[in-house]
C-alpha cells in the first residue's frame, strides 16, 4: 500500500483535537537527513529538533542543518509546554563545545544555532559552555555565523556578559508567552527578568531576538502588549508560532491560530519597528534562522 508522504502531526498519542488542514507536513527523508542524524548520534550530541519534538525536524535535517542543544538533555525546570526531559542534570561536559564545532564543520554550515536546557544548578547557568561553544565553532568554521538561544541565566548580568564576550551574531531569549500565563506555563521563570536580560544584551550591542508561542490561552491584546514590551527593550527580531502539545503531560492547546491571524500580527509587529518578524503556525525560534537574521 502506498504511503501518503503528507501526514497530520497530532499533539499527543490520544489525539484530543484534530489539527487544522494548514498543519500538513512532509515527512520524507533524504541523504542529508541521514547525515545529520548520524553526526548527532556519533558525536554524542543533542538537538532541540528531536528533544523538543519540533514539527520541522524533517525539513531542517533534509536541508542539512540542525539546532544544537548543549549542556545535556535534562532541564532543571518544569515548564509545562516543553518536551525536554526534566530532572537533576549531570555535570557539564567540557568536550561538548568541540564536538558541536566538529559537527558544524562537517555539515559546512554558514549559520549555526545553539541552544540549551536551563541549568539553574550551575553557578553561571551554563554561560561558560555557551561561550566555549561559540569560540570553538568560530575556530573550526571561521566563516560561520552563530546564534545562541539562551535561558534566563537567573537574571545574572555577569553570566550574560560571559556569553556576550564570545560575540554571538544573534542573542536570542524567548519570552514564550504573556505575563498572565507565566504561573501556569513557566512558573520558575519571570517575565520582567527575561525582559531585562534582553534589554541589557541590546545595551551591550548585541542583535537581540525573542519569540512567543500562541494558543495557550492568551488574548490578542496581551500578545500586542508583549510585542510592544519587546520593542521597548530594543529587540530587533521576533518569531511567532503555534503551540502544539508535545506530550500528554503538557498543557493542552486552547486555540489554533489561522495563518491569516499570524500574518496580521506580523504586520503589526513590523509596524512597531521590528527589523524582522517570522510568524506562522509552524514557525519555531530557530526555523530558517540564518535566512532571517541575514536579511
Amino acid at each position: 500500500m502506498a504511503i501518503d508522504p503528507f501526514v497530520f502531526i497530532m499533539p499527543t498519542k490520544e489525539r484530543p483535537k484534530r489539527l487544522p488542514p494548514w498543519f500538513k507536513v512532509r515527512l520524507t527523508t533524504n541523504e542529508r537527513f541521514a547525515a545529520v542524524r548520524n553526526l548527532v548520534r556519533d558525536n554524542g550530541l543533542h538537538t532541540v529538533c528531536r528533544s523538543a519534538a519540533c514539527p520541522n525536524r524533517n525539513e531542517c535535517w533534509n536541508a542539512g542543518t540542525a539546532t544544537f542543544m548543549i549542556l545535556g538533555n535534562v532541564c532543571s525546570r518544569g515548564c509545562r509546554f516543553c518536551n525536554v526531559p526534566q530532572g537533576a542534570p549531570s555535570g557539564p561536559d567540557h568536550g561538548e563545545p568541540g564536538r558541536v564545532a566538529d559537527a558544524v564543520a562537517a555539515l559546512h554550515l554558514s549559520y549555526a544555532v545553539v541552544t540549551s536546557v536551563t541549568r539553574d544548578d550551575l553557578p553561571d547557568g551554563g554561560a561558560g559552555i555557551f561561550a566555549e561553544t561559540i569560540r570553538s565553532i568560530r575556530e573550526k568554521s571561521p566563516g560561520c555565523r552563530v546564534e545562541v538561544l539562551i535561558p534566563d541565566l537567573q537574571g545574572s548580568f555577569e553570566s550574560l556578559g560571559t556569553v556576550l564576550d564570545a560575540f554571538p551574531d544573534v542573542l536570542n531569549h524567548n519570552l514564550e508567552t504573556v505575563p498572565s500565563l507565566y504561573p501556569r506555563v513557566r512558573p520558575q521563570a519571570d517575565y520582567g527578568r527575561s525582559r531585562e536580560l534582553l534589554k541589557q544584551a541590546r545595551l551591550s550591542g548585541a542583535v537581540t531576538k525573542s519569540g512567543l508561542m500562541l494558543g495557550l490561552g492568551e488574548s490578542l491584546s496581551e500578545v500586542r502588549v508583549v510585542m510592544n514590551d519587546l520593542r521597548m527593550t530594543g529587540c530587533e527580531i521576533l518569531t511567532l508560532g503555534q503551540y502544539l502539545q508535545p506530550n500528554k503531560r503538557a498543557l493542552s492547546v486552547e486555540k489554533y491560530y489561522h495563518p491569516d491571524e499570524f500574518a496580521q500580527l506580523k504586520n503589526e509587529a513590523l509596524g512597531l519597528g521590528f527589523r524582522q518578524v517570522v510568524a506562522g503556525p509552524l514557525v519555531r525560534s530557530s526555523y530558517h534562522a540564518g535566512e532571517y537574521a541575514m536579511t
